[in-house]
């Protein structure tokens, strides 16, 4: 280790962030790799370390003969501010090698708010930001990630995105490099015919034209660039790589356990949510898959807990006996079974009596909307009954802990439906007061509100967020109508979702605003006490950008979108169809129950249905 890095190690935060060393790390000899692959999540160790994608990544690029896949995190500001005095570039854990030595910088992009650190991080690599100043083959700077389906707002600073699942297509692009390098292709060259690997998109590839109202005109490709540029997706998911002997962390980390994925996809069609739309279509491990490696990546890493991990755990076909054979494995070993992301409509008796068999964690609902109005609106496809009646269960089985989520400023809301979550929180309340196991232990109920983000590739991305002032007075309201103290309520602030929502649908205008705000201190920004707004509103303002356009304004119906360049397999058609039902209160059911022609099946070859 380098004498300057010891020094400044016993100086900072949690130094086991920066030291690497973990059991599990994949070393390899330097002289027989011949690609280099520097996988950055841009936040700090304890956040990317508890990411199952980065972890997958990780393992699938380090099977390749000859690549070597190292990890790199954002630093803390303490770190940074050292190692910027010291003159220490950002390095990779493995290696210790700074970044820049690398072929390929790829950024894992899962939210928003981590754009300004992608450039923070390219910038304490000593790498320029904007791809154009980047001349060389090498390092080439690549991403994906769910962020990825709109690349625009980072069109400026990456020389490709990959578009949909890695596992495949991160394999055949690196692929593509080295072959590149032995021909000595120049950059270009080496980026046109990466165009053509199918989920890679180029943005040098593509002009842009504009209305004048602001409006994109027409995106037009060169080179024989596809558009829009389909996403991959794995298409048998029993047979994808999971690592089961992966690092475990020297420190404690957001989510310290094992985790299993168990499918991907959304059998609902939530109109605000993203993800329900962009994993499709519907794919499952096995039963008897998920088993083996539960058990080998429980006896590989020693942890307790182990967490059920997809958009929805309680949608898995075969959850129950999944679990009893799980719990088969993991009772008489004293190892937890968690179900983070169960539904309101389908927590039964049998289910919660398995999930505590071990140890009784807290339960956490999303119903999104306190009137059913609303959540006919949003096409929850949850009942006032349903979520009653699964508190109910969860009471009468001992739980004393519920959390409920909610967003205010959905489509349509009135202060009705605002004052209706109050009406539910207090609802749930007199449920425990009815039928808890246990009145001595009292009760927490916990209500949290978001701001909604209309988002791309969802039915309501032609929707407009409601102004911060609006927000503000949504929250009031129904911070006044809680009255019981059992009943906690939070609420997140408005600026991190107006900027969310700016970044979301925003298109190449925008890179100018990121490296404003990236050059005046910019990083971190999911974390409270690093995000600041007015430093967002100097850049907007310096930059000739009126961040409203892209935020607090409804879309035209036949506006040309900046996200559509890419493609989630799921046609505008479809979206636009469930923006109108969306205002008539009318329902989509659960795509068992119906199928709802999304076309996302089309992805899956050999005539294939999803969810089979």
């Amino acid at each position: 280790m380098d004498r300057k890095l010891e020094r400044i190690l016993q100086k900072v935060q949690k130094p086991a962030r920066y030291v690497g060393g973990e059991y599990g790390q994949t070393i390899k000899d330097i002289d027989q790799v011949r690609t280099r692959v520097a996988l950055c999540f841009p936040d700090i160790y304890e956040i990317g370390m508890s990411n199952i994608g980065l972890r997958i990544l990780y393992h699938t690029a380090n099977q390749m003969p000859g690549v070597w896949c190292e990890r790199v995190f954002m630093p803390w500001e303490d770190m940074e501010e050292a190692m910027r005095r010291e003159g220490i570039p950002l390095y990779a854990l493995e290696s210790g090698d700074p970044v820049h030595m690398f072929d390929v910088i790829a950024f894992s992009l899962g939210y928003e708010m981590a754009y300004t650190t992608v450039l923070a991080m390219l910038d304490l690599a000593g790498v320029p930001i904007r791809a154009s100043e980047r001349k060389s083959l090498t390092p080439l700077v690549i991403a994906g990630g769910t962020c990825a389906y709109n690349p625009e707002p980072l069109a400026d600073f990456i020389d490709l995105f990959i578009v949909g699942e890695g596992e495949e297509v991160n394999g055949e692009l690196i692929e593509a490099l080295t072959k590149a390098r032995d021909e000595g292709l120049s950059k270009e060259e080496f980026l046109r015919r990466a165009a053509q690997i199918p989920g890679v998109y180029v943005p040098s590839l593509y002009a842009v034209s504009y209305k004048e109202d602001g409006a994109i005109e027409a995106v037009t490709p060169r080179e024989g660039a596809p558009l829009p540029v389909v996403k991959r997706i794995v298409q048998d998911f029993d047979a994808a790589p999971f690592p089961t002997e992966t690092i475990i962390p020297t420190m404690e980390i957001v989510h310290d356990r094992t985790a299993l994925e168990l499918f991907r996809g959304c059998v609902r069609g939530c109109r605000f949510c993203q993800a329900g739309f962009v994993y499709r279509p519907i794919r499952s491990r096995s039963k008897e898959t998920l088993v083996r490696q539960a058990q080998k990546a429980l006896e590989y890493s020693g942890y307790e807990e182990l967490t059920l991990a997809s958009l929805s755990t309680s949608d898995y076909r075969e959850l129950t006996p999944l679990c009893d054979d799980l719990l088969e494995y993991c009772t008489p070993r004293k190892i937890s079974l968690s179900l983070p992301s169960l539904r309101a409509d389908n927590f039964s008796v049998e289910l919660m009596e398995k999930i505590q068999a071990v140890r009784k964690t807290g339960l956490t609902f999303a119903p999104e909307a306190g009137s059913q109005r609303l959540r006919d609106v949003i096409n929850k496809n949850v009942t006032e009954e349903d979520l009653l009646e699964t508190c109910k269960i969860a009471f009468e089985g001992g739980w004393s802990a519920v959390k409920l989520y909610f967003m205010l400023g959905l489509p349509t809301e009135t202060d009705e439906d605002v004052l209706a979550i109050a009406d539910l929180a207090e609802k749930v309340l007199r449920i425990w007061k009815q039928h808890a196991s246990n009145k001595k232990r009292g009760v927490r109920i916990t209500v949290s509100t978001s701001c909604f983000v209309p988002k791309p590739f969802t039915p309501f991305q032609w929707a407009a967020q409601v102004p911060m002032e609006e927000y503000r007075r949504r929250v009031e309201l129904l911070r006044s109508a809680i009255r019981s103290r059992a009943i906690t309520y939070n609420w997140h602030d408005p600026e991190t979702s107006f900027i969310e929502a700016v970044l979301s649908r925003g298109d190449r205008r925008l890179c100018a605003v990121l490296e404003h705000v990236q050059k005046n201190g910019g990083r971190l920004e999911a974390w409270e006490g690093y995000f600041d707004i007015k430093r967002w509103e100097a850049a907007f303002r310096d930059c000739g950008v009126d961040p409203a356009f892209y935020a607090l304004r409804e879309r035209g119906e036949e506006e040309v979108f900046p996200w559509e360049v890419t493609s989630v397999g799921v046609p505008r058609s479809f979206f636009r169809r469930e923006w109108e039902k969306a205002f008539k209160g009318a329902v989509t059911p659960d795509c068992r129950e119906n199928c709802s022609g999304c076309g996302a099946v089309a992805l899956l070859k050999g005539g294939r249905r999803c969810d089979e």
